[in-house]
Parts: C-alpha cells; structure tokens; sequence
C-alpha cells in the first residue's frame, strides 16, 4: 500500500505543485482575505495542480515509456491508469468545487487558469502554442487570491505580467533538459521549434523580466535587497548560458531556476 501511495504521489508531479502552493498561499496572506478564505483559496490552488500533474501523466504514458522515463509511474508499471483517472477526477472536481466558493469573479480567474493547464496537458504542449497556459494561468493566480477579497480588487497589472512572465520562464527552462526525449516522441511545442539555443535565451529574458517588474513594479523605492536582485539575476543568467551550451546541460536549466527562486522571494515580498 506505501508503494502505491508514494507512486500516487509521484505522478501528481509533487514538487511544482507544492512550489505553486507554497506561492499561492503568500500571494493570499497578503490580500485581505481571512484566514478561512486563504485557506480554502490555497487548497483549491493544491488541488488543482494535483489534477494538472495526474491529467500530465496519463497523456504523457506512452511517450515516457517509449523513452523509458522510469521516473514515471505509469510509464515504469508501477501503477495502471484506472487509480490515476480518478485521482485526476477528483482532484478536478475538489478543485472546482472549493474554487467557487472565493466568488465568482475569483472563479471565474482561477478555473480559466485551471482549463488552460488541462489544454496544455491535453492539446497544446504539441502545438507552437506550448508557452500560452503557462502565461494565463501563472498570470491569474494573483488575480484569483485577489478578486476573493472583500471588495474584488484586481491586483496590479504589474504583478500579472511578472507571473506571467515567471510561469512563461519555467515552461522554456523546463523542456531545456528533455530536447531530446520530447523529439522521439514527436512533442513540438514552441520551445522545440525555436531550438535548445533560443529556448535557453528566451527562459533567460522572461525570467529576467520577472526580476525586473517585481523590482520596479511596487510603489515607493525599491528596498536593498530588491535593487541588489536585478544584477544577481543578470550574472547567474550570463555565467549559467555561458556554461551550458553542450547538449544535454543542464547548468542553463539550473541558472534560470536560481533565478526564478529568486523572483517568487520578490513576488511574495511584493505581494507582502
């Protein structure tokens, strides 16, 4: 039964969800919100992406298994698709469900944030239009744990490019180290039409565009820490391209994830 769990757990893609999570719930604290509301904000966030990463791993069996992702449950045997369907299912419908009850304006942000994801999963990561869930949906977070405050305020436009920009980031940065897994497969997205170089320059410049919008976005003089952000990004961005240019690298991967690290301390401390 452990090993059932934990294979469960697995291909729910249990990082980023918890990373989206961890976010969510900042982004939430910082509204005014109360703390029932947050919490329920951010639990329809957590479920969400538990269906995003379970719907991800029931389209993507064949093609891992085809390339021996053993890091992939589905694809390795250790589970069937029956329990991972459910799992999806309900995963979706807990996610819609808590979801409506931030209003419907909120709704309305977070379950085209959510239909987006499931597109990508179902559709678009084949298409040259890959990047496009990843900017509407990271650009909506802050606008669902905003809209469900009193009032329904819209949070600034400001913050919604740079999540945009960041979510943008992560999909180039993503497929950096899987080029060529995804070409055997026959998954074309933008990243893939662009090529591993130009994917690597744009992960960089979206990335680093978050830095700069969370830096000079909020109202007042930036803080030390904040000023002091921009040129960190721009030297581990520069040193992380320069050294992974041999295929198959991952070091450029690395450096737009430092950097995107950096850019969700900023957006928290943005948001705060």
């Amino acid at each position: 039964m452990r090993g059932f769990t934990t294979a469960m757990a697995r291909a729910s893609h249990p990082l980023p969800a918890l990373a989206v999570t961890a976010v969510a719930a900042g982004l939430a604290l910082g509204t005014d919100r109360s703390l029932p509301s947050a919490a329920i904000a951010t639990a329809a966030v957590f479920a969400g992406q538990l269906s995003v990463g379970w719907l991800n791993d029931l389209v993507d069996a064949r093609r891992d298994a085809q390339v021996g992702r053993t890091d992939k449950p589905l694809a390795a045997g250790e589970l069937t698709p029956r329990p991972v369907r459910w799992a999806f299912i309900a995963s979706a419908a807990t996610a819609v469900a808590l979801t409506l009850l931030s209003g419907p304006l909120a709704a309305a942000a977070h379950l085209t944030a959510l239909l987006a994801a499931w597109a990508y999963d179902l559709r678009l990561k084949s298409t040259a239009w890959s990047v496009a869930p990843f900017a509407v949906a990271f650009g909506l977070l802050p606008a669902f744990l905003s809209l469900g405050a009193p009032g329904s305020p819209w949070p600034p436009l400001w913050l919604m490019a740079a999540a945009a920009a960041l979510g943008s980031a992560a999909h180039f940065a993503n497929v950096l180290p899987d080029f060529a897994d995804d070409h055997a497969t026959g998954v074309r997205g933008l990243p893939h039409r662009l090529g591993p170089n130009i994917t690597r320059l744009t992960a960089a410049a979206l990335v680093l565009t978050a830095s700069i919008l969370l830096v000079l976005g909020p109202p007042g003089p930036p803080p030390l820490f904040a000023l002091t952000a921009v040129p960190l990004a721009l030297a581990v961005l520069i040193v992380g391209l320069a050294a992974g240019r041999r295929p198959r690298s991952r070091v450029a991967f690395r450096a737009v994830m430092l950097v995107a690290l950096l850019d969700v301390v900023l957006l928290l401390t943005a948001n705060g």
